[in-house]
């Protein structure tokens, strides 16, 4: 079951990345951005066991961000990318600075919701703000990386369309290896045995391995889209 919740997310989440451009473009990617960065510093909080390994929920929906910002990069620029690093992280601070006031509330007698919300977010402070600097870090990082490539695949095969699958992938890899092994240290060390630790940094990039292979034709799809919607502007 949690293998076929794992494909099945990954088609929703992928899936959905893609509609939000089609209709709404950066723009819809700016709020699928903020979106997703809040619900994986929720879902970070669940640990399973599929594919014979343990890991945490959130790989998915945080790989989507890494998607949106090669998108943005391949079609509207580092400055867009840039743009939609930044929402991610004031999404996220304002939603530890909302979560924590959740708990300072004094709950009526007939409430039921106050403890699971305290058990829950009791622990979101160190969580998210890992999340934040990690997330700071190696999305700039992607950024960054993504148009490195771009430059050296322009320079080697003379042309600037090509080498997409390159710059999308060389990016990633590279930055979702430092995002697993930063944000696995900062948000549960002391709380796991190193030898959980090292096993959700290794099935988290496995994940990503396998997310960034997957989201190569959703960037090259929605090239074609933003082109398909520039001519059409043009006519």
């Amino acid at each position: 079951m949690n293998e076929i919740l794992l494909i099945a997310s990954l088609v929703l989440i992928y899936g959905s990345v893609i509609l939000f451009y089609r209709f709404f473009g950066r723009e819809g990617l700016y709020c699928f951005n903020a979106l997703v960065t809040v619900l994986a510093n929720i879902e970070v909080l669940l640990i399973i066991d599929a594919f014979h390994m343990e890991m945490t929920l959130g790989n998915v929906l945080f790989a989507s961000t890494f998607l949106v910002t090669d998108i943005l990069s391949e079609n509207h620029g580092k400055k867009a990318a840039n743009r939609a690093v930044i929402l991610g992280v004031l999404s996220s601070a304002f939603f530890i600075v909302i979560s924590q006031m959740w708990l300072r509330y004094i709950p009526s007698d007939s409430d039921w919701a106050m403890e699971a919300f305290q058990t829950i977010f009791s622990n979101t402070p160190r969580l998210v703000f890992a999340s934040l600097i990690v997330y700071a870090i190696t999305q700039a990082g992607d950024v960054w990386l993504y148009h490195w490539w771009w430059a050296w695949t322009e320079k080697r095969l003379g042309d600037a369309r090509k080498g997409l699958w390159l710059r999308n992938n060389g990016s990633t890899l590279i930055s979702q290896f430092c995002n697993s092994l930063l944000y696995t240290f900062f948000a549960f060390y002391g709380s796991y045995t190193l030898d959980t630790l090292m096993s959700i940094v290794l099935s988290s990039y496995v994940i990503f391995i396998v997310t960034s292979l997957l989201d190569t034709p959703v960037v090259y799809l929605c090239r074609k889209i933003h082109e398909k919607q520039k001519k059409e502007t043009v006519l």
